[in-house]
């Protein structure tokens, strides 16, 4: 779960996933907060990975997966610190990974339900990025900048080794792809964050979409690292 100045969510969230799934290690990267969200997560019994300053959201996906990997774990969930995603759905991500039908589970809001939507022009935006990773991938995808996902062993090594940074969510699935992992969306809800307010919003969400756009059209000429067997 990455956090970044969620002291006022984080305690919940927490609490929440240890009641959907006690058998789950609730690990927090703290990406560099200002405020109380390390102490208050320890205080709740999470892992606290703690950053020395701020490298942004793959950054601190990354750094999870990492620590994920070297203890060995054979799935990963990523949560939001904000309160959006409900742990109780937690179980739908890993249906299709203990299955043995997906590498990788995301969890879309455009798929079914009518719950929590973003604003009109985040939503425009997309569904423009959802056709283009739609393409890329061969397969179609609803939902390209979802937060909540599942990863099995392979594709958590993966992105240990090797994770996008600057547009994380969209570039990830594309990575899947690349290393002929398999992806799989199911409906979730989604609900309204439980502080703050995101940085994406109003116009800048299309502008937003664009410089996605631009790192998904640069990453098809980039070669990755080979995957370990």
């Amino acid at each position: 779960m990455p956090a970044f100045n969620e002291e006022g969510s984080i305690a919940a969230v927490i609490e929440e996933i240890r009641a959907a799934a006690s058998w789950l290690e609730i690990v927090v990267v703290d990406d560099g907060s200002r405020d109380a969200t390390a102490a208050v997560a320890e205080q709740h019994g999470a892992v606290v990975l703690r950053l020395p300053y701020n490298v942004g959201i793959g950054g601190a996906f990354q750094t999870g997966h990492q620590y994920a990997a070297r203890s060995g774990f054979d799935v990963a969930v990523q949560v939001d610190g904000d309160g959006q995603h409900d742990a109780a759905e937690i179980g739908k991500l890993l249906d299709p990974i203990m299955a043995g039908r997906a590498d990788m589970v995301v969890g879309t809001r455009f798929a079914g339900g009518d719950g929590y939507r973003s604003s009109a022009t985040r939503r425009v935006g997309i569904v423009l990025l959802a056709r283009v990773v739609s393409v890329m991938v061969r397969q179609r995808v609803t939902d390209p900048t979802s937060g909540f996902r599942a990863v099995n062993r392979r594709a958590l090594q993966l992105f240990a080794d090797d994770y996008p940074h600057d547009y994380p969510e969209a570039e990830a699935t594309v990575l899947i792809h690349r290393h002929h992992l398999r992806f799989a969306e199911v409906p979730v809800q989604m609900r309204a964050r439980a502080e703050g307010r995101s940085s994406i919003r109003g116009l800048y969400s299309l502008v937003y979409m664009g410089k996605v756009l631009l790192a998904l059209f640069v990453g098809m000429f980039r070669r990755y690292p080979k995957e370990k067997a």
